[in-house]
């Protein structure tokens, strides 16, 4: 069974029928009891890094989700909560991942926030496999983890940053999988087989 965490900050739909697809079964849950008996755990993310934080502590989910030792993935800002810090909001995160959050430089040309299709390259992960370097995932975000010993892909948006990351039993993707097609499609099924 996988554990999609509502802490109110996820798109728990568009992951619940994402998994619906593939034949998954799981639970929306903010349970700690059925997060740590979950196989496998889901840290959906849309808006705010700060607020997601608070909601996540208010919900006394920390402590629960950094000792879980089951594959567990996050998803865009679920992602970047697990990262050191964030600069939305100016916030300290879980620290599974050893970055830093940023946000997107103003360039002429360049849209913030980074909305639509784009590239994943420098693919290192089970999480990745089967897909080929260049394949087209979906973003919509506006903050982004930088690069770092635990990036597992990459993506260019006027800068390099880490498309997905990886240390130990977490997964993360900056990108929303469940929007990504095919592609999205394959990363969640190759979740399901960690």
């Amino acid at each position: 069974m996988i554990a999609i965490i509502d802490y109110k900050c996820g798109n728990l739909g568009s992951v619940a029928n994402a998994l619906k697809r593939l034949g998954g079964e799981f639970e929306i849950t903010s349970s700690k009891e059925t997060i740590e008996k979950a196989d496998r755990v889901i840290l959906p993310g849309v808006g705010n890094a700060a607020q997601a934080m608070e909601r996540l502590k208010d919900a006394d989910l920390c402590n629960t989700i950094l000792n879980l030792r089951k594959p567990v993935l996050g998803i865009c800002v679920g992602m970047q909560i697990m990262c050191r810090h964030s600069q939305e909001g100016d916030v300290e995160c879980l620290g599974i991942f050893d970055t830093k959050v940023k946000k997107f430089e103003p360039v002429e040309g360049l849209k913030v926030p980074h909305m639509g299709w784009n590239r994943i390259n420098n693919l290192e992960s089970k999480l990745l496999k089967g897909l080929k370097g260049g394949e087209y995932v979906y973003y919509i975000h506006s903050y982004y983890p930088q690069l770092c010993p635990d990036t597992i892909a990459t993506t260019v948006h006027g800068t390099m940053f880490s498309g997905a990351l990886k240390y130990e039993n977490f997964y993360g993707t900056q990108f929303h999988p469940e929007k990504s097609g095919d592609i999205g499609e394959t990363i969640l099924k190759n979740f399901l087989e960690l």
